[in-house]
């Protein structure tokens, strides 16, 4: 168990490393869009392309960011719910989540991500817009956030039955912050029953 432990904070930090610069990429694609949006309104000048690497910068966003989100627990969970039960419980639940839902999905979205992204590599797809880009870098992001996701995924597996066997701590919040904040949540939900 120490040795998936130990890889487990390797995949911690790549994902950190990596949602960590992908915040740079917000601030790019800001810059980006208000330069196009000041150049087509006041000089009247446009370009697809720069239209087209604001929905890359967005998608290298989304998706190198999933695994980052589920690193720092900023992912959609239910926690009213599961401010009412165990951490045991939670860890049980978060177990098969990942198992039965997320493993299984992201699997699809490599496979199909993959042969999508060697399809516009082989054929050195283009964009149908005059002055667009080639497609394989940002169809290349779908396998690579979904591989990030799975590695991430199977990261808070290891430390989720880690716990339950006693070896590791874990806090299904992720902070004390978020778990003032479901408490307070789940004491309001209380209060209106």
């Amino acid at each position: 168990m120490e040795f998936l432990l130990s890889l487990s904070r390797v995949i911690d930090a790549v994902n950190d490393r990596i949602g960590r610069g992908t915040y740079w990429l917000v601030l790019v694609m800001t810059v980006i869009s208000a330069a196009n949006a000041l150049m087509r309104y006041g000089i009247n000048w446009s370009s697809n392309g720069l239209l087209e690497i604001q929905w890359y910068l967005f998608s290298a966003i989304f998706l190198l960011g999933a695994g980052y989100a589920m690193l720092k627990n900023a992912h959609v969970r239910i926690d009213v719910v599961a401010s009412r039960l165990s951490h045991r419980a939670t860890a049980w639940i978060e177990i098969v989540g990942i198992v039965v839902f997320l493993l299984p999905v992201c699997w699809l979205f490599l496979q199909f991500g993959w042969s999508m992204f060697m399809d516009a590599w082989t054929s050195k797809e283009m964009s149908t817009d005059a002055g667009g880009l080639i497609r394989w870098p940002v169809k290349f992001l779908v396998p690579l956030g979904f591989a990030l996701l799975t590695l991430q995924a199977l990261s808070e597996l290891v430390k989720r039955i880690a716990f339950l066997r006693g070896i590791g701590e874990w806090d299904p919040y992720g902070s004390a912050e978020r778990a003032a904040h479901v408490a307070q949540a789940a004491q309001a939900a209380q209060a209106e029953q």
